[in-house]
């Protein structure tokens, strides 16, 4: 057992650092991290509002770009309103429930976000691959199942991060916690009790879920790739190319910091405390607001759509 001093039976309150090392400068930090949340809950609620009134986006590639927009939502409004109150109001503390509750909705929307990508891959590679059935195969019961399964996947496989912290760790060396909002690992790394069976369920989770769902996807572009490429015309080329740039951007960029941010984390033991944190953060806060900007510049329906939305609510 460690020291009375060190340790703290079953806390009810944990104190949230922000970016630890850069405690003086939090204020500066939170101006960009705000800009991107207000453009965040915009263009993702336009995109909603956008697909939700055009029936013409009644399909399956928008109903998934819907439903990924609500979740870039649900995740900017899960971290962000918190951490602006850290680096804004001091506001710190945390009930240690309200910890474990932002921690599975944080990593639950992560994960419906990976599925969501998944799917839209599997749109992308039945509307080009094998587009006379399209429709016949991706039907609204498919759409709707789909959509459900990702839900539930991520609900139940996430639900252990926090019951494994609530039943299993009672014992923490302090409750100051070194990030912007209740990370699994930056909690799991306070207890002063053994760990390994919550570690080794967060390697599961990550693993299972993002492993899984990055295999298909290159799949997916692959046997799409290799389709594209016996077109015979050019110009029929560039436009199944052109239908896959705007899924391939956001597949990189929410992949890429996924694996880059999840290195650093447990490899970069040289790297500097604030460089984890601010990276974790832009692993959160970047995809929910590129997202709509790219499906908005590329995608030609949604821009016809925000234009008619625009002009409805000019003067008459």
């Amino acid at each position: 057992m460690q020291s009375p001093n060190r340790t703290f039976f079953n806390p009810s309150i944990f104190t949230l650092i922000g970016v630890p090392g850069l405690e003086s400068i939090q204020h500066w930090i939170g101006i960009p991290f705000f800009i991107s949340f207000i453009l965040a809950v915009i263009g993702n609620s336009l995109l909603i509002i956008i697909i939700h009134s055009e029936r013409s986006l009644h399909e399956p590639m928008y109903i998934f770009l819907a439903i990924l927009a609500a979740t870039d939502l649900g995740l900017t409004l899960c971290i962000t309103p918190k951490m602006l109150a850290i680096f804004w109001l001091q506001v710190r503390e945390i009930h240690f429930n309200s910890c474990l509750v932002q921690m599975y909705f944080t990593h639950t929307f992560q994960c419906m976000e990976s599925g969501i990508l998944l799917a839209m891959a599997f749109d992308r590679y039945v509307a080009i691959c094998n587009p006379l059935r399209h429709s016949a195969i991706l039907t609204k019961k498919v759409l709707i199942n789909i959509i459900v399964a990702v839900t539930i996947r991520a609900a139940i496989i996430i639900i252990m991060c926090p019951l494994l912290i609530k039943l299993r760790l009672k014992l923490f060396k302090t409750t100051f916690i070194s990030h912007s909002y209740c990370e699994h690992m930056a909690v799991v790394r306070l207890a002063a009790v053994d760990t390994k069976a919550n570690k080794a369920y967060g390697l599961f989770v990550a693993f299972s879920v993002l492993g899984f769902d990055v295999i298909f996807i290159f799949i997916s572009y692959s046997l799409i790739f290799r389709a594209v490429f016996k077109l015979p015309q050019k110009e029929a080329r560039l436009k199944a190319f052109n239908t896959c740039t705007a899924h391939i951007f956001v597949f990189l960029q929410f992949y890429i910091l996924t694996f880059f941010t999840s290195f650093i984390h447990r490899f970069g033991f040289n790297v500097a405390p604030y460089v984890h944190i601010l990276l974790s953060n832009l692993y959160l806060l970047v995809p929910p607001l590129l997202n709509p900007i790219v499906y908005g510049v590329k995608t030609k329906q949604i821009r016809e759509g925000m234009i008619k939305i625009l002009h409805s609510k000019g003067p008459a």
